[in-house]
């Protein structure tokens, strides 16, 4: 063959190689996640400016029926997603010890703490979300401070919390307490047999309290500060034995079908940009050197209540189970 045959050949496929290479991801991503929709509307749009391939698709609920859907698909052969974006760790974890995840060694997440990268790479924390009180300020003329504050009977009466049965957060929150020397299952005793109740989610929680329906709510602090922003008659307390926290990890599952989209989210997940938004919509930021919202104390000053997450996943179910005793599903 002439030179320049060989030539053309070679150039040929140095073309394909860059391009493969350098080729956008494309296609149809399903993503199933608990983040608020307007939230994810916001990421979508945000991720699409990177990648304007791509179609997300999202089904969004809270992080118990998004994984009940998820484990239904996955039991009948037929899973629908490709990324999961759920509130807590213990969900995903339980995906991962079900040989569920594919691991992403190649993830970006040199910035990320290492208390929030699961160890195998298959999951990546992406905000820091804590769970405290928040309080109607038309009604509360001397707010809580503490945790055992909402135990008084004329508190209890009026107030209102997550069920683990639909939130990831209530999920860690309960399993923390229960497994708290200072707290433990008395302290969910006594606040049912003051009056308080559980409502489905976070979201439930924060219209009972703006509306005046409850004057106490136990929930997570960007949906407080969100609706204080916009005007509702509400405060958040960061109780001084500290709060509970999620992480939102992002992960992808072993039977996506479009791994180059997954990944390409992922990687924008663990992004700066996606920091800085997240930071926007309320949430605490995970990496050093990005300020939290306006008005928010910083990540280093939280006091974060420690629980095991291997005794939470080990007794999920029952944990599930004696709450919905004490307060109805």
């Amino acid at each position: 063959m002439c030179n320049i045959g060989k030539l053309t050949i070679g150039l040929a496929l140095a073309s394909a190689i860059i391009t493969g290479a350098t080729a956008q991801p494309s296609g149809r991503l399903m993503v199933y996640t608990s983040q608020p929709s307007g939230q994810m509307a916001k990421v979508v749009r945000a991720f699409n400016k990177a990648h304007p391939k791509v179609q997300v698709v999202l089904y969004r609920s809270g992080t118990t029926e998004v994984m009940s859907r998820l484990q239904a698909e996955l039991a009948a052969g037929r899973p629908q997603a490709d990324v999961v974006l759920v509130a807590d760790a213990v969900a995903t974890t339980q995906l991962k010890n079900d040989g569920r995840l594919l691991a992403y060694e190649q993830a970006p997440a040199d910035k990320v703490p290492a208390a929030l990268i699961d160890p195998d790479k298959t999951f990546f924390g992406t905000k820091l979300i804590t769970t405290g009180i928040v309080y109607n300020t038309k009604f509360v003329s001397a707010p809580p401070s503490s945790w055992n504050d909402l135990l008084a009977p004329e508190v209890a009466s009026k107030t209102v919390m997550p069920h683990p049965l639909y939130s990831g957060a209530a999920v860690i929150h309960v399993g923390t307490f229960a497994q708290h020397k200072d707290f433990g299952w008395p302290y969910f005793e006594k606040l049912a047999r003051g009056g308080a109740i559980a409502a489905k989610g976070n979201g439930a929680v924060i219209e009972a309290v703006a509306r005046g329906e409850k004057a106490y709510g136990v929930i997570i602090e960007y949906m407080a500060f969100n609706a204080q922003r916009k005007g509702s008659p509400v405060n958040f307390v960061f109780p001084r034995e500290g709060v509970t926290a999620i992480t939102q990890p992002v992960a992808i599952l072993k039977t996506a079908k479009n791994i180059d989209a997954a990944r390409a989210f992922v990687d924008w997940q663990l992004s700066e940009e996606a920091q800085h938004q997240s930071v926007s919509q309320g949430y605490f930021p995970i990496f050093d050197g990005v300020a939290p919202p306006k008005g928010y104390p910083q990540v280093s000053s939280l006091q974060i209540m420690s629980g095991d997450l291997r005794n939470i996943l080990q007794n999920d179910e029952e944990n599930k189970k004696r709450f919905t005793d004490l307060f109805g599903g």
